[in-house]
């Protein structure tokens, strides 16, 4: 079965050996995503629904990318620093995914560093093309 790659181009994929997403039949996976946008810089700074919703339009950009669209996901597990931004987070994944309802988990995790409050995955099942 074919394998195609999606690079978001961040310094951290090539150092650690991952895609940001990888395409699989009609799969799309997507890796834990922060907002960090393509120079590095962090995006919402202290703010977990910014930061949320960058991350989030930087898996769309990545499921677009590999011929899919957000309508398309069926799954994400969203990590959070601190469980007290649980709902800032959830209303802004809503915004996202309030008419596509994939299956969700929210857990509290140690992430990266402490300016990352969020990161997310995401798990896409494309329609074959015609």
């Amino acid at each position: 079965m074919q394998r195609e790659l999606y690079s978001s181009g961040s310094a951290w994929e090539e150092m650690a050996g991952y895609s940001r997403a990888v395409q699989v039949g009609d799969r799309i996976l997507v890796s834990g995503t922060t907002a960090v946008d393509e120079q590095g810089r962090l995006v919402g700074g202290d703010d977990p629904a910014a930061q949320t919703r960058y991350a989030i339009q930087k898996i769309e950009r990545a499921i677009r990318a590999l011929g899919g669209e957000l309508g398309d996901v069926v799954r994400t597990r969203v990590f959070v620093s601190n469980i007290d931004n649980w709902e800032a987070v959830a209303r802004t994944h809503g915004e996202f995914f309030r008419d596509i309802r994939p299956v969700n988990s929210l857990v509290e995790a140690r992430l990266v560093g402490p300016q990352y409050l969020v990161e997310i995955e995401a798990e896409a099942v494309i329609q074959p093309q015609a």
